[in-house]
């Protein structure tokens, strides 16, 4: 049955793309705008540096990535991986680089577990045995021999300078940098990271100069010497002598599998989004197919807030239980996007009630959650475009450091559902589709996207751990109803996911009034004491070509159009 569910989901796909040719392909008339918004000042004027020396959207985000890996390590690195949405200007074609970790092939099932099946505090993500085999190196060298113009030689430049001279601590840093500093002291992560063993002072420099060798050796040699040369051999020795598991056969598998991503046409306007092992496009699509059946624009803010949250538990539900690596498991992802289960999700909806997510099978009662991981939106003069989203998973991942590479390793094994029904760092749970096997990439909900309309186009994406989904679709609702870029990074954010039963929302996004009506249809409410998320948009006028590009205000990063 899913398979017939899966062949009707592609034709209806293929008629989507087909009366969106005219919709999608239209060029600006006198060329775009070159822009990019990353989480990181410094990230972006790699990635204009790139631009003006004639370089194309896919080498400023090669330049972007390596970048973000040196000034960013408690979000992205050498040692994670990530999703790279692309958008082919000349092809009118839409691609997604899966360069997802992959779990060691010596991993199983039960490798975070007691003897008794209760799971092992801490030993998914602290130590080289949390850590998933990268996929950043493999997915930089596609990006840039498959789809750029310059070399490596070229594009890692920035990053290799911001490694060797150093870049300079702030405030969000320390606050990393202290939330895990016990993991981070365990390693050679304190000569490169801390200072004296204890969090740097705002203003300190932090040089990496094993990373900066180890980025001058794959411009020389290319990703191979991540994957099969002097670097794998540093890295797997040292993983192993710290109790790790990796071996040279899982870096010398390791490869980048180009993926057909989501794409999803919500009453006229067209997503494209990361499809899976990214959860974020087939949650966001079942969350679109029910909202079309409602007039959401028109409803009064009690109303439309109790929707939303009733889509968003409904497919942060299928989430846990349905989703995981598609070259692993049989995902019927047919059977979740269809109007059959569409019409069944939304009969199940109680426009004055909220539904307890016990109804919806619970499976556990987790806690936590987190915001790490990094975002950036990038267009060139051509509209070729970009959309990535990176992570190590933890803030400074796994906090190891392989000796003599000053690469930081992720720790996305907790990724993977360790037991099924017991929450991961972020409260998410999962099920069978999501378990450990050898050589699996884990879930993610990181969701790189592309919106378009008739006149104008949105590249976007955010960190956030679980509350990426919902960030991206509260953003893309914005830009339908024609927000610009400054108000789509830095809307009111309000979040639910099945599990734990709660609406979280920011500081001031709810009124008492709001709260108080919420609370009387059955909610459960948390208002959070910080903001969240860290949003890149660019979006573009497809008729004059002028292009706007935001960062959110909650974060650090820099968004600049060149002129």
């Amino acid at each position: 049955m899913s398979y017939i569910f899966d062949m009707v989901k592609y034709i209806s796909k293929f008629v989507f793309l087909l009366l969106f040719i005219p919709l999608a392909t239209q060029a600006a008339e006198v060329g775009f705008q070159p822009a990019v918004a990353s989480a990181h000042p410094l990230a972006t004027q790699a990635g204009i540096e790139i631009l003006e020396q004639g370089g194309n959207a896919f080498d400023a985000a090669v330049a972007v990535s390596a970048a973000l890996a040196v000034v960013e390590p408690y979000g992205s690195g050498l040692g994670g991986g990530g999703f790279w949405l692309l958008h082919i200007a000349k092809d009118r074609v839409d691609v997604m680089l899966d360069g997802r970790e992959r779990a060691p092939l010596a991993a199983n099932r039960d490798m975070y577990l007691y003897d008794k099946g209760n799971v092992i505090p801490g030993a998914s993500i602290n130590g080289p045995l949390a850590a998933g085999i990268p996929g950043t190196v493999a997915a930089l060298e596609q990006l840039s021999k498959k789809y750029g113009s310059l070399p490596f030689s070229t594009t890692l430049a920035p990053a290799i300078a911001y490694a060797r001279d150093g870049f300079v601590v702030d405030e969000h840093y320390r606050r990393m940098a202290g939330h895990r500093l016990t993991a981070l002291q365990r390693s050679d992560a304190a000569d490169i990271f801390l200072s004296d063993d204890l969090v740097p002072e705002v203003g300190e420099l932090i040089k990496q100069s094993d990373l900066a060798a180890s980025l001058e050796l794959i411009t020389k040699q290319g990703a191979k010497a991540f994957y099969t040369g002097e670097l794998a051999e540093q890295m797997v020795a040292s993983v192993k002598e710290h109790g790790g598991i990796w071996s040279m056969e899982d870096l010398a598998e390791y490869k980048v599998v180009e993926r057909f991503p989501e794409v999803i046409v919500y009453k006229g306007m067209r997503l494209v989004a990361a499809s899976l092992p990214s959860s974020g496009g087939m949650a966001l699509a079942e969350i679109l197919n029910m909202l079309s059946f409602y007039e959401i624009e028109r409803m009064k803010p009690v109303d439309r807030i109790h929707l939303l949250v009733e889509v968003m538990r409904r497919a942060y539900r299928d989430r846990a239980e349905h989703m995981g690596d598609p070259d692993f498991v049989d995902v019927p992802a047919g059977l979740l996007t269809s109007s059959v289960y569409t019409n069944k999700l939304i009969q199940s909806i109680d426009r004055d009630k909220a539904t307890p997510s016990a109804e919806l099978k619970a499976v556990a009662e987790p806690t936590g959650n987190g915001a790490d991981t990094t975002h950036f939106s990038i267009i060139d003069a051509e509209g070729n475009r970009v959309s990535a989203t990176m992570s190590i998973n933890y803030p400074f991942g796994s906090g190891f450091v392989a000796e003599g590479t000053g690469i930081l390793l992720n720790d996305e094994m907790d990724d993977f559902s360790a037991k099924p029904g017991v929450p991961n760092v972020y409260g998410l749970v999962g099920a069978e589709a999501n378990a450990i096997e050898p050589g699996k990439r884990m879930l993610s909900s990181m969701s790189p996207s592309f919106l378009e309309t008739h006149d104008r186009i949105a590249i976007l994406g955010t960190p956030g751990g679980s509350r990426i989904i919902t960030m991206v679709l509260l953003a893309m609702l914005d830009f339908y109803q024609g927000g610009d870029a400054e108000s789509m990074v830095n809307l009111g954010r309000f979040h639910h996911q099945y599990l734990p039963d709660k609406i979280s929302f920011e500081p001031g996004v709810f009124d008492q009034a709001v709260v108080k009506e919420l609370s009387k249809m059955g909610h459960q409410l948390e208002a959070m004491s910080n903001r969240y998320g860290n949003m890149q948009v660019v979006v573009a006028n497809k008729k004059t070509g002028k292009v706007e590009a935001a960062s959110d205000s909650r974060g650090l990063g820099q968004a600049r159009v060149l002129h």
